[in-house]
């Protein structure tokens, strides 16, 4: 069985909730030895979420490729056994107020004195510097200080939060690249280790580039636009004449111009007025009701089978028994069955992107509370 790309890194896991478990849960479907330190009644997302048999899923989620251990933290002995731990660690993943660290002892400079070459990846809402960054926050009040709730909706209707946790999960994307970073400057470049600030907003932030590069201070504040974007057309989601939903993202000049004789507007008249970006835009809300109207007199495999048959970008409005049932996931598996022996199979998305030599994978789902206490003591100690 081919080795993970991490493969002899070891990670502890203090952290808590969501988004910064979920950075150490990607490093360990790489390969790496991954040791989530929970406090002795377990960590919270264990009781949270949707359950089975009483047990949470998405701490199986979030928890899969660890090792459980428990320590009290506000305890001079599970201090002890922490610092001792740190000392032959290679990252470490928390998410606390600084307050709680000054208490335990486990401030980055403090830490990083036992350990030179120790990686330390901190998650919080506003950052560690600047004035909110005492401020509690969760990924939710990220999307909307970060601008994405209010980008998010109806052009006249209110903001809207996205109905997933995409604050969390784009934060623990970030996370795991600095920390792969941070690593290879130590590994590869002969650095040491060094502190990672993941602040939960500024990958918000990302998410909004586009926005905010085009953004003139003396012209409108962008707004919302429903499932349209001001640069380009048509992009939009539309109904079929059979009751589903499609999407056609082809603002291109090339993808146009194909489209037009599709949809019959393809007259000297409709390429002059649709034909190029600047007079396409002009009569954006004219070309989206065309194409609008022409899906919604087909049906769905009518109208994609047109579309990309035309190498126009076009797809499924997907729920998820599509997906489960859509046979490019199939042969791709993206999506891994995982076996718990107290909730039995669990579907969960593979690890992406994809190794061709040392491949991520899945191996577990969360431990039981305290599972490998004695094992990594004895692995990481003696």
């Amino acid at each position: 069985m081919a080795v993970g790309a991490l493969d002899g890194l070891r990670v502890l896991d203090i952290s808590t909730l969501f988004a910064a478990p979920q950075i150490a849960a990607v490093l360990g479907d790489l390969g790496a030895d991954v040791v989530k330190v929970e406090p002795p009644q377990g960590d919270p997302l264990r009781a949270m979420g949707a359950q089975r048999g009483g047990r949470s899923l998405m701490w199986a989620l979030a928890a899969r490729n660890k090792r459980s251990i428990t320590l009290d933290l506000d305890d001079d002995g599970g201090r002890d056994l922490l610092h001792q731990l740190v000392e032959r660690a290679d990252v470490l993943v928390e998410n606390f107020p600084r307050s709680t660290l000054e208490r335990w002892h486990c401030t980055y400079d403090e830490l990083a004195a036992r350990n030179r070459r120790l990686v330390m990846v901190s998650v919080s809402c506003y950052g560690a510097t600047g004035p909110y960054r005492d401020r509690s926050g969760a990924g939710t009040l990220a999307e909307a200080f970060g601008g994405l709730t209010n980008m998010i909706g109806e052009a006249d209707g209110p903001p809207m939060l996205p109905s997933l946790a995409l604050g969390d999960t784009v934060t623990a994307m970030a996370g795991v690249v600095g920390t792969l970073a941070a690593c290879y400057s130590r590994d590869a470049r002969g650095g040491g280790g060094q502190h990672v600030d993941v602040s939960m907003y500024e990958p918000i932030l990302q998410l909004l580039a586009g926005t905010i590069v085009a953004y003139d201070p003396a012209g409108e504040t962008p707004r919302r636009t429903g499932s349209r974007v001001p640069g380009g057309v048509p992009r939009n989601v539309y109904r079929t004449r059979d009751g589903h939903w499609v999407v056609v993202s082809g603002t291109t000049d090339p993808q146009v111009a194909r489209l037009l004789p599709l949809i019959g507007r393809d007259t000297p008249e409709d390429r002059a007025r649709f034909g190029r970006s600047a007079a396409r835009l002009a009569a954006a809300d004219e070309l989206d009701g065309v194409v609008a109207e022409w899906i919604a007199a087909r049906d769905r495999n009518d109208v994609l089978e047109a579309l990309l048959g035309a190498r126009i970008p076009a797809a499924p409005v997907n729920d998820l028994p599509a997906i489960l049932d859509d046979p490019h996931v199939s042969e791709r598996s993206s999506l891994v069955r995982v076996h718990d022996d107290e909730l039995g199979s669990l579907t969960m998305p593979a690890p992406a992107p994809r190794l061709g030599a040392t491949p991520a994978r899945v191996r577990a789902t969360g431990p039981k509370l305290g599972a490998h206490t004695d094992e990594v003591l004895r692995d990481w100690l003696e």
